[in-house]
């Protein structure tokens, strides 16, 4: 019997993986890996190591998760050691716990290798910290993706009024419902917003606006996926300390 590793890659930068995520990729012979991880760590593999695209295509998911959970059993089942690797964090809007519960099923043996996630990483590399003393003491992750025919089950009411600071995936295509929702429920219409395009990488971008303002600024620079969005007074601070977009920093780390 083979093992299974589901390893979360980071929020983008190759640099920000993990060293037991590393380990993983270095010691697979079977990686499966996801659309949105940086295809450099690949370069990191045995010569030899069977790589497979599992990326998720639109209206495709439930195929391609299908397939997923068939490619772990099938090359762990024959010995392999399996690195299944995902963007960000496996257990963070990853479906992680779903290929858990599958290997667990099929008597496979597995371990999960947390990542850095793209809600506390792309913030931080804009400059905007999702804690702060004077400007936020709660923090909530929240998916803008709501599920094809379901109806939405976040509960809006409570994070527009309980929660100081969100951090929202998936949402750039829910933008002008997602803004609508927390004003509806009392949020300040003037409460900043910030998104923030490929966190992490050299293709970094980060436009600020509020509540009122964020979904025409946002169509005007022709955001899109992949986007986090930030809402709530620590997005003030993306003035002030952001780094990353304003120069190349002096020192990156080789892995």
């Amino acid at each position: 019997m083979g093992k299974v590793y589901i390893v979360g890659a980071g929020p983008g930068s190759v640099d920000l993986i993990t060293v037991k995520g590393l380990k993983c990729i270095q010691q697979a012979d079977v990686i499966l890996y996801d659309r949105l991880v940086n295809k450099e760590l690949l370069e990191y593999a045995k010569p030899n190591a069977e790589l497979i695209f599992v990326g998720k295509l639109p209206k495709l998911h439930g195929v391609i998760q299908e397939r997923i959970h068939k490619l772990l059993v099938q090359h762990a089942s024959k010995g392999k050691i399996v690195t299944r690797l995902k963007g960000g964090d496996p257990f963070v809007f990853g479906r992680g716990a779903e290929e858990a519960e599958v290997l667990v099923e099929a008597g496979i043996p597995f371990e999960i290798v947390p990542g850095i996630t793209s809600g506390v990483a792309a913030p931080a590399y804009a400059g905007i910290p999702v804690t702060h003393r004077d400007l936020g003491s709660s923090f909530a992750i929240v998916t803008g993706h709501m599920r094809e025919g379901k109806d939405d089950s976040i509960q809006w009411k409570g994070l527009a009024e309980s929660v100081d600071t969100l951090a929202i995936y998936m949402g750039v295509g829910n933008l002008p419902y997602i803004t609508e929702q927390l004003m509806k429920y009392k949020r300040n219409p003037q409460t900043p917003v910030a998104l923030i395009h490929w966190g992490t990488t050299e293709f970094q971008k980060t436009i600020t606006g509020t509540l009122e303002t964020i979904v025409e600024i946002a169509n005007k620079e022709e955001i899109q996926n992949p986007s986090m969005i930030i809402v709530g007074e620590v997005v003030k601070m993306h003035e002030k300390i952001a780094w990353f977009e304003q120069s190349k920093p002096l020192h990156e780390v080789s892995i």
